[in-house]
């Protein structure tokens, strides 16, 4: 097993699990084995907590578990699937040791962080590193880890001791460190500036870690210079750092990486057994270069503010246009500024979200929590409906549609949720018997599950709420509920009759949505934007001229 720690300094948030996923995917190109690890030093057990603003989405595995957006881009660049113990935190090493400690398996002694929780990070990584995560069940060649956070927080100390150890536990010819470094580029002066990243290295190696690749994050190409005064100050060779400058998109970055000779590296440093590679990223990074036509899709939700709130979910909105050779446009519209109290508070803020709707060739409401901004997507889910406009509702965005419809159709008036209002008198949308609303975390219905399409026409036969069943025959009038779960007892997916595209899934699509297999409803969505859904049905589900298959159905909550 080959280990490749993954270190960030000078600032947080500097594309470590990016730089992670980029190499992760070269050497998998090269016909290796490879699996991801992401190490987060907060003591929270998982991510399932987190508000949105303070670490962007939270990502849901096939087997529930709550974890990093991070394991979202191992997932999509490498095609694998991962499991909840791919995502390592400090909660859960304490835990785990202090549970031991408990059923005394430490005989009496002194529990302290160096040996015990050091090496309970060690025993961790090591097990979770040799467990499959490709289809064909073979055990991994290559392990990817990724350490959050800036080297220096005083929570990611144990786990820099742990690395320091796990060195020479393996050997040096099965273990390398990359480490991501800010090259600031001062307005004022233009001069790329090497004394952040000389600083961050010295603190690393003082700590006990010499990093083999130092890879720059740049505004503009590394100059030459440049690169040789980090080598001399950080004690490398010239080839071993590497410039990571700003791209146009994400898929470029492992052809960077290539570029720059960092397969050959790894081949020399760690000894892998590489054969041919090839560059499975071209494909789509020359799409991307050439595509001409766009589409314009108005993202309606309350974490607007934070792009990575909603990563998987703009993924797969890109993974869908590429698909059909379009250029994706996002127009982000906070839910809150299209109801009628930020018209009379902020005109202005009001008629610009209006006008991005109106302007937007398709209308997605994602998943949420909380009250604020309800009344706004369900505007939108109106204004999509009248407006014959191609409409997509995941999660609490289909709920609302239920809402919508429950209101303006059929005339029920007091149409809610219980989560929002328990006295209404249609509570359309129930809360799930699983739902604990004493204990926040890991209290939905989580992981890989499946949906059972009913025997009636519907565009997505191709490939935590529920509906409360009591409505739901007056709901049938034209709303169809064409997806349940294998008891029958939960909608999962509706679609509005005589509309170009009004769907809403109960499950997170997104989560499974990949490159050159992108997610049937955001597939859907993005078809009927660019006019070609009827086509495409009409053509037995292909594209001319790539001729695009329709991509299969797996689905998440």
């Amino acid at each position: 097993m080959k280990y490749i720690l993954v270190t960030g300094g000078v600032i947080s948030g500097i594309g470590k699990g990016i730089i992670a996923s980029s190499v992760g995917t070269i050497l998998k190109s090269c016909g290796l084995h490879v699996t991801a690890i992401k190490i987060d030093p907060y003591i929270n057990i998982d991510a399932g907590t987190f508000s949105p603003y303070e670490h962007g989405e939270v990502f849901v595995l096939d087997d529930g578990g709550e974890v990093d957006l991070d394991l979202g881009n191992y997932e999509r660049f490498l095609d694998i699937r991962l499991t909840r113990d791919n995502n390592l935190t400090t909660g859960k090493i304490y835990q785990s040791v202090i549970n031991k400690e408990r059923r005394g398996d430490y005989l009496g002694k002194t529990v302290q962080v160096v040996p015990h929780i050091t090496d309970a990070i060690q025993e961790w990584v090591m097990r979770q590193a040799r467990i499959s995560v490709d289809d064909d069940g073979v055990e991994p060649q290559v392990c990817v880890i990724e350490l959050g956070g800036t080297v220096g927080d005083i929570e990611s100390m144990p786990f820099i001791e742990a690395f320091r150890q796990f060195q020479f536990k393996v050997k040096r010819e099965n273990f390398c460190n990359i480490h991501v470094s800010l090259i600031p580029q001062p307005n004022t002066t233009g001069e790329q500036k090497t004394k952040p990243t000389q600083n961050s290295v010295r603190e690393l190696r003082g700590l006990g870690l010499s990093p083999d690749l130092i890879m720059c994050r740049c505004s503009t190409p590394l100059e030459t210079a440049v690169k040789e005064k980090i080598s001399m100050f950080c004690h490398v060779e010239p080839t071993q750092v590497i410039c990571v400058q700003d791209v146009s998109s994400v898929y470029r970055v492992p052809l960077l990486l290539e570029d720059q000779g960092v397969v050959s590296y790894f081949c020399q440093r760690l000894n892998l057994p590489v054969g041919i590679r090839p560059r499975k990223m071209l494909e789509i990074v020359f799409l991307l270069l050439t595509l001409r036509k766009h589409v314009s899709i108005a993202l309606v939700g309350k974490y607007t503010k934070l792009a990575d709130s909603y990563t998987s979910v703009i993924k797969a909105l890109e993974h869908s246009a590429l698909a059909i050779n379009h250029k994706l446009e996002v127009k982000y519209i906070d839910s809150a500024d299209l109801e009628p109290t930020t018209l009379q508070d902020e005109p202005v803020k009001y008629h610009e979200a209006w006008q991005k709707l109106c302007s937007s060739q398709g209308v997605l409401v994602p998943g949420g929590f909380g009250v604020r901004g309800t009344e706004g997507k369900i505007l939108a889910i109106n204004w999509a409906r009248k407006q014959n406009k191609p409409f997509l509702g995941v999660c609490l965005g289909m709920q609302l549609a239920v809402c919508e419809f429950a209101r303006n159709v059929l005339g029920w008036e007091d149409a809610n949720s219980t989560e929002f209002n328990p006295e209404s008198e249609h509570p359309v949308v129930i809360d799930m018997p699983e739902h604990n609303p004493g204990q926040m975390g890991g209290t939905m219905r989580l992981g890989k599950r499946q949906t059972i399409f009913r025997s009636i026409p519907s565009v997505l036969s191709m490939y935590p709420s529920h509906i409360n069943e009591a409505f739901l025959e007056s709901l049938n009038l034209c709303l169809q509920f064409v997806g349940q779960d294998v008891e029958g007892e939960r909608m999962e997916v509706i679609e509005l009759e005589d509309h170009c595209y009004f769907v809403g899934v109960q499950y997170h699509p997104e989560f499974t949505s990949r490159p050159i297999k992108p997610s049937p409803p955001y597939f859907g969505l993005l078809l009927a934007a660019a006019g070609k859904l009827q086509s495409y049905l009409n053509k037995g589900c292909r594209l001319s001229p790539r001729g695009h298959s329709m991509p299969s159905h797996n689905s998440r909550r």
